[in-house]
């Protein structure tokens, strides 16, 4: 068994590359099957269902996703995954350049518990808009 430190960064490394698989249910599989996601302050999505429909309409708007980890820290069952989203807009074909992060709170077994996730909605609003 590695370090913790290789633990996590194995895991961030494996979720991004889940989230550029086009997979929604590889990504939900990184949750605990009582997982939640809250994006922006949003309404929490709870359980691996909720969480694969989330990330198919995430695929649906832009089906060439790709996401890669910029940096991961973490501090006990807390870790920050620090990441940039990276796709064309399914219907303006406008390329947009998301960065932000999430928030984890993790199960002991590394699944996402809990994850808060930030970015700036207007600037990727305004990517797809070509503004």
């Amino acid at each position: 068994m590695g370090s913790l430190r290789d633990i996590l960064n194995n895991l961030a490394r494996d979720y991004a590359v889940a989230w550029s698989s086009g997979d929604p249910d590889a990504v939900a599989s990184f949750f605990s099957p009582d997982g939640q996601i809250s994006i922006n302050r949003g309404e929490p999505l709870q359980g691996h269902a909720a969480i694969a429909e989330m990330a198919r309409r995430l695929y649906a708007d832009f089906p060439d996703l790709e996401v890669r980890c910029d940096m991961m820290r973490w501090a006990g069952p807390h870790a920050l995954f620090v990441r940039t989203l990276e796709g064309h807009h399914h219907a303006t074909g406008n390329r947009v350049v998301t960065r932000g992060w999430e928030q984890w709170e993790l199960t002991s077994d590394n699944k996402i518990k809990t994850s808060l996730e930030w970015f700036d909605a207007q600037e990727r609003q305004s990517q797809i808009d070509g503004v």
